[in-house]
Order: structure tokens, then C-alpha cells, then sequence
């Protein structure tokens, strides 16, 4: 399930949702002060992983090739 972030127009504030993908905020309220009027915001997603930073690889610049020689 995707983290969505939303933004309180009662008290401002801006926080996150782990929630279904076709799930609706209608029936969302703020955390911080029970507002139910939220709005979901848009953002940037962001990829996870670990990078070695010792390998030759992952200081090249290069996506490399997938695999194939």
C-alpha cells in the first residue's frame, strides 16, 4: 500500500496516510486536530536501496547492462 500526504486546511498541517490506492479521503481526518477537511497533496515518490559505496559500480555514472553481457 502507497503513503499519501495530505494537508489539513483547520490547523495547516501536513501529514501521511498509508492507505489502498483507490481508497478515498472522504472518510479521512486529521490527526492532529480532527478536521475532516484534508486534502491529499502531491509528492515526489522515492526509491529505496542500499548503495555500496566501495563497489566500482556504484560510483560509475552508468546504469549498467541489465544483467547482459
Amino acid at each position: 500500500m502507497p503513503i499519501y500526504e495530505y494537508h489539513c486546511e483547520g490547523c495547516d498541517s501536513h501529514f501521511e496516510v498509508l492507505q489502498k490506492v483507490n481508497a478515498d479521503e472522504k472518510d479521512l481526518s486529521c490527526p492532529h486536530c480532527g478536521d475532516k477537511r484534508v486534502e491529499k497533496q502531491f509528492s515526489a515518490f522515492a526509491t529505496g536501496g542500499v548503495q555500496n559505496q566501495s563497489s566500482s559500480r556504484a560510483s560509475s555514472r552508468s546504469c549498467g547492462s541489465g544483467g547482459f553481457s
